[in-house]
């Protein structure tokens, strides 16, 4: 039989063996990609033959045996995505006016649903809130607050440091200088958000944590706001039988 022809009787051969398999049985369309497609399959055995053919019809003889390798990869491929998806012989048995599979929803964090708690509190007497960088100069973490260069919280131990001049927020007090900056008093806001601190991480610790903080400015006001606020947050957020000390 010419060279051309058993190309052809294979690529018959493979359609009749493929349009007949069960599309639901991975083993089985394995076992055909291993059959044609094996190291010792169909399509290798031929390859291995070319090098008898005449060396003027080896060129074009090499191109029908690359194609007929890209078609059978194709329909097993084709074959075995059928059978994830439902395509195929399938198709004809679903009830398209079924209702779709119902995927439940996440929940939320814990720690996100403790910080929407807490700003609902605050929200309810007054406060806003504002965010900031978590990545910020050195200036804003830093120096704005009153730590100068020699102070120890500076040191790399605790902070982490992107460069000399700008780093990961040991807090959330870089939002309040931002705030500061940029409005005019009376301000009533809280700072809540992620800082880090190169710490040793246990169960009780981590490198990085959740801050909430204030921010009052305004004219008369007093230690005894502040108590009053903060006694008002302990007994809506912990309970009303909750003493602060």
């Amino acid at each position: 039989m010419p060279f051309s022809e058993e190309i052809a009787a294979l690529q018959t051969e493979f359609k009749h063996a493929i349009d007949s398999v069960d599309r639901n049985s991975p083993e089985t369309i394995e076992n055909l990609r291993i059959k044609y497609l094996g190291r010792k399959g169909s399509v290798a055995i031929l390859f291995a033959q070319l090098g008898k053919a005449d060396a003027e019809e080896r060129p074009q003889l090499g191109q029908l045996l690359n194609q007929l390798k890209q078609d059978l990869t194709a329909a097993l491929d084709s074959a075995q995505s059928g059978r994830h998806t439902g395509t195929g012989a399938e198709t004809d048995k679903a009830d398209l006016s079924l209702p779709g599979d119902h995927f439940p929803l996440g929940s939320l964090h814990p720690i996100e649903q403790t910080l929407q708690e807490v700003k609902k509190i605050f929200a309810s007497i007054g406060f806003s809130v504002a965010y900031g960088p978590e990545v910020d100069d050195d200036y804003h973490n830093f120096e704005a607050l009153n730590i100068p260069k020699h102070h120890p919280a500076r040191d790399m131990q605790d902070t982490f440091y992107i460069s000399h001049d700008v780093v990961l927020r040991t807090h959330t007090s870089n939002t309040q200088i931002h705030i500061m900056e940029n409005q005019d008093p009376p301000l009533r806001v809280i700072c809540p958000g992620r800082v880090f601190r190169h710490e040793d991480i246990s169960v009780r610790s981590f490198c990085m944590f959740h801050q909430v903080e204030g921010l009052y400015v305004n004219r008369n006001v007093s230690f005894a706001e502040m108590k009053g606020t903060l006694e008002y947050f302990n007994h809506q957020f912990f309970g009303s039988d909750v003493k602060s000390r």
